[in-house]
């Protein structure tokens, strides 16, 4: 039988596939035998190291009485990566909940941002004000999207997490996100994990930027069982990139990074300082004002 490494479409479908059928009751062998297939078909397929068709995706889904719009959602996922890309055309509201299976996978992450906090690592009150500022959402979109990134997370708190490197510009730190004390917990939230074994946090000082100006945010991400994966996010798209000469040129920017980055302890320094500045900040808010 030819071997297959699991890719990011593979990954992503098999995943959904795996989910319906369980929630179905049905064990693996059981629904190989109502397919008529061997089990390690199946379960080659749920792994994503063995392609699916729409219409094998299709057979399975019916089986599991799966219709409609969530019908729609699974098969969607059953676009070609064969060139080493996979655009993912979820929509704003969705974006995020592919990303969580592949995140949720990976044995190692690399990423770097230059505008915001990595949502991995943003409190609640950061997200909400981050996605309410930019007015594309309705109250119910930014709540579930604060749902799906805080789900997101448990990637972070699992028995064997992966070993996380994150580099984060420093103008992403100093934006104000929400309020001053919404900024001091973030701060606050960001030493926290950086203090975990498996998180590095490095922060990419303002004048030493020039190679985020390449290039907007995104995440390598490691996988034991098949190529590593880099994620570029767009308005209302991800972009999955395998191909070996994509992975080596955000190696590349990877390198780059580490070059001027702060080491460990610097930056929790000014995360630190960070976190006291916007401290004082608040209590300015708060302030009695001496001339009522």
């Amino acid at each position: 039988m030819t071997a297959f490494k699991a890719t990011a479409q593979r990954r992503e479908l098999g995943t959904e596939l795996r989910r319906v059928r369980e929630n179905t009751n049905l064990t693996l062998h059981e629904m190989a035998r109502k397919l008529g297939w061997d089990p390690s078909k199946l379960s080659r397929i749920e792994t994503g190291k063995l392609p699916c068709s729409k219409v094998e995706a299709a057979t399975i889904l019916a089986y599991c009485q799966v219709d409609g719009a969530e019908l729609d959602k699974v098969l969607a996922t059953c676009g070609s990566d064969l060139d080493g890309a996979w655009i993912r055309d979820t929509g704003i509201p969705d974006r995020q909940s592919g990303l969580r299976v592949h995140e949720s996978l990976a044995v190692a992450m690399s990423s770097f941002e230059p505008c915001v906090i990595p949502g991995l690592l943003q409190i609640e009150d950061y997200t909400r004000a981050l996605l309410t500022g930019t007015g594309l959402l309705s109250a119910a979109g930014v709540e579930d999207r604060v749902r799906i990134r805080m789900g997101r997370q448990s990637t972070l708190r699992r028995q064997s997490p992966p070993n996380t490197v994150f580099y984060v510009s420093e103008n992403a730190l100093r934006m104000p996100v929400g309020s001053p004390q919404t900024m001091h917990e973030q701060m606050l939230h960001l030493l926290f994990a950086s203090s975990q074994p498996h998180c590095v946090l490095r922060v990419v000082p303002a004048a030493k930027s020039a190679i985020a100006a390449l290039d907007g945010g995104f995440r390598l991400m490691e996988f034991t069982d098949g190529h590593p994966v880099v994620n570029v996010d767009t308005l209302n798209r991800t972009l999955f990139l395998e191909r070996s000469v994509d992975i080596a040129i955000y190696r590349l920017v990877l390198g780059r990074l580490g070059q001027d980055a702060l080491n460990v302890a610097d930056s929790r320094v000014l995360l630190s300082d960070l976190a006291s500045d916007y401290d004082r900040e608040e209590a300015q808010v708060h302030a009695p004002d001496p001339f009522a």
